[in-house]
């Protein structure tokens, strides 16, 4: 079954967040997530949101977990959690 992380971002400091992103990238390819939502407009209809919203989708929840605790994206993450609020989430597809 599909996993989808769905993540919302309020970004403090483009240019440290900008480290974030150049290590995120192959991260996730390596464990064969393939983003479909990565910012763009957003409109909320009910409720809140942050500034960024992303999607992505992965194979299934254990390559998911994988990614998200692998040293690449660890070390992606030191840039982006001193400089970010963020919401994370992995969610079951239909």
């Amino acid at each position: 079954m599909s996993i989808y992380a769905i993540v919302q971002v309020d970004v403090k400091n483009d240019e440290e967040y900008a480290k974030y992103a150049v290590l995120a990238g192959p991260a996730l390819a390596k464990y064969g997530g393939e983003f479909l939502v990565r910012g763009g407009k957003v409109k909320v209809m009910e409720g809140t949101t942050r500034a960024r919203c992303v999607i992505i989708k992965f194979g299934d929840m254990e390559t998911a977990k994988k990614f998200y605790h692998s040293p690449e994206y660890q070390e992606a993450l030191s840039f982006a959690l001193p400089v970010s609020e963020r919401d994370y989430k992995f969610v079951e597809g239909v």
